[in-house]
């Protein structure tokens, strides 16, 4: 007599999940990485050119409980891959878990197989615009990519430890701020490029608070290149750092001039109201017709 042999499909893939693991951990303990040849690897991967090196960070500007400007700048999603695969020995997956309609929810998870240490991050995205239509079905599929790549990058960057790869990462910072060939063009390149995603030169120029583009040196090209990448990987978007604050200091400036003119107003009301005018001018001096003598001016 035959036995009727059930298999739970999601046991069976548990079971070879976690022999795939068991394998890699054992692998990962025969052949340990060597830290000084992997931070080597990171910082020739990561400087091959000075393009490769600018792409490896982001800055975000963001206005402070002051109202002053807080900025963050951070590695990008280009930086956690060239860091992931300089390391080793780690498993990486991303998911996208949630999406209700108005969120869409990725989840990555980041497993070194030396030390087994593994951390989760999650990475919420809006998919809705500013009036509360759903973006397209496309759209929808470019912000779950750009939150998974997002949810990678953290995920990464929390299991490595910041203190080992500190030192790489500001000799990569130094080829991305190297000295460039021909400053103008730099200038002009950059603009051009954000011309392209609709922000005007105005808008660059309030964004890094200087009045001509002159003034922007490299250390301002370098910010313009490393926000592009955060624009790219869906940090921030070209209206929440550019369009926003340029409207919120039109507003800001008519405010204040609306203030003004009701000030200037209400004062010259009181004045009307109390009488009040300008005091008059002394009375010119008495001249004596025969010796041209000036008099005393006895009302003074």
């Amino acid at each position: 007599m035959s036995e009727i042999i059930e298999i739970n499909q999601a046991d069976m893939l548990q079971a070879v999940n976690r022999a795939e693991i068991d394998i890699q951990i054992a692998t990962a303990k025969m052949y340990p990485r060597d830290i000084n040849s992997t931070l080597n690897k990171i910082e020739t991967y990561a400087t091959m050119d000075k393009e490769t090196a600018e792409d490896c960070f982001y800055v975000l500007r963001r206005k402070g409980a002051g109202g002053q400007d807080t900025v963050i700048e951070g590695l990008s999603v280009r930086m956690a891959e060239i860091i992931a695969g300089a390391w080793g020995n780690l498993r990486v997956a991303t998911h996208i878990v949630g999406n209700d309609g108005k969120m869409i929810t990725a989840q990555a998870v980041c497993h070194d197989l030396e030390t087994n240490f593994a951390v989760c991050k999650e990475v919420k995205r809006r998919i809705t615009d500013k009036y509360g239509k759903t973006y397209s079905e496309d759209m929808q599929v470019v912000t779950g990519n750009a939150a998974a790549a997002i949810a990678f990058r953290n995920a990464v960057l929390a299991v490595i430890p910041k203190a080992v790869t500190k030192k790489v990462i500001n000799e990569v910072k130094k080829v991305a701020l190297g000295q460039s060939i021909d400053l103008e063009q730099s200038r002009q390149n950059v603009i051009a490029y954000f011309s392209k995603l609709g922000v005007t030169q105005a808008q660059i120029l309030q964004y890094l608070e200087v009045k001509s583009v002159e003034e922007i040196d490299k250390g301002m090209i370098f910010e313009l290149r490393a926000t592009a990448n955060a624009i790219k990987e869906g940090t921030t978007t070209v209206q929440e750092t550019f369009i926003k604050p340029a409207i919120e200091a039109q507003q800001e400036a008519a405010a204040k001039k609306r203030a003004t003119t009701a000030k200037e107003r209400a004062e010259a009301a009181i004045a009307r109201a109390t009488g009040a005018a300008a005091p008059a001018p002394d009375p010119a001096p008495a001249v004596d017709k025969e010796t041209g003598e000036i008099k005393e001016n006895k009302n003074k």
